[in-house]
């Protein structure tokens, strides 16, 4: 059963760098009346997650469940979530959102959630934001935050309003029915960061502050870890990883990161993240949950294993607001 698991997993990242799911043609969602509302729509239903909405409700619910967060005192403006398929890294994911959801139910939601990834089928320059009214999951549709997007897009050509690279890719929008069951009422901005260049980085950062200051926000980094067919290694490589993140030492990280050596696979995000973070006075990562692949299912050892964390980054708690 768990071999069958992983072959499907394998098959998943197989199809995602093919180019999207069947049945997901290029802007098609752009073929509407004028005037008339543009609602986009999640790509990975049935694949990544479960395309029926009880299914998936309840396997969300179940990671939630299962994921005994201490309470945080300070308010959480960044986190660091993975992007995989649900069976294997959902339940780390529910550490990220269980510790927002609790943050939640005290009356500290943010407006808007900002999550970041990038595209797994090519690069491209800058970052792509997700255009559009409305975001549609198995669970329902999301209010997309077009004044957020366009204080981002302000004097920043870097950053635009582009949905092509959204299109069939998986990163970003694999948060989005977490955060649809956590922060139901919250407005979503969803960014693809589509290269490694410190312009696009420094552009996203200073939008990001500048957003913070009209709206209570948190930025979600959507990234998994070190990817090889070695367990030892990627175990020992994401430990050192999160220790770094944890000690806010993001060159360290990006001086560490290559393509032969991608210790996440997200990095612009979650150096962008983690910059965020510092400038708006963060002075510490909380990590909340490690597993690998090899973890959960050892017959991945020595065919492909995947690292996944979750790690939060609450401000201290006499400038949490």
């Amino acid at each position: 059963m768990r071999l069958d698991l992983w072959r499907w997993g394998l098959v998943l990242v197989m199809a995602a760098a093919w180019g999207g799911w069947a049945g997901s043609s290029p802007g098609e969602e752009l073929m509407q009346p004028k005037n008339q509302e543009i609602v986009r729509r999640t790509r990975g239903d049935g694949h990544w997650f479960p395309g029926d909405k009880t299914a998936l409700s309840k396997m969300i619910n179940e990671y939630l469940g299962a994921a005994p967060v201490k309470a945080l005192k300070g308010r959480i403006i960044g986190a660091i979530s993975p992007h995989a398929g649900y069976v294997y890294s959902g339940a780390v994911a529910g550490y990220v959102f269980r510790a927002l959801q609790e943050q939640a139910r005290q009356g500290d939601a943010p407006a808007t959630v900002v999550i970041l990834g990038f595209g797994h089928r090519g690069a491209f320059r800058g970052v792509a934001l997700m255009d559009g009214d409305r975001i549609r999951s198995p669970l329902g549709e999301t209010a997309l935050d077009q004044e957020a997007a366009a204080l981002l897009c302000n004097q920043r050509p870097l950053i635009t309003l582009n949905y092509a690279p959204h299109n069939g890719e998986h990163s970003a929008e694999n948060q989005i029915p977490f955060v649809q069951t956590v922060l139901p009422e919250a407005r979503l901005v969803v960014g693809l960061i589509g290269d490694h260049d410190a312009n696009t980085h420094n552009e996203l950062v200073d939008g990001l502050v500048e957003l913070a200051k009209t709206k209570k926000i948190v930025v979600i980094a959507s990234s998994d870890m070190l990817h090889d067919p070695d367990y030892v290694l990627v175990t020992r490589t994401d430990k050192a990883s999160l220790e770094r993140v944890a000690g806010l030492k993001t060159k360290e990280l990006l001086e560490r990161w290559s393509y032969q050596n991608q210790i996440f696979c997200g990095m612009s995000a979650v150096a962008v993240m983690m910059r965020f973070a510092e400038r708006q006075g963060v002075r510490e990562g909380i990590v909340l949950r490690y597993r690998n692949t090899g973890d959960d299912y050892p017959d991945s050892r020595g065919s492909w294993v995947v690292g996944y964390g979750a790690v939060v980054f609450p401000l201290p708690v006499t400038e949490a607001k």
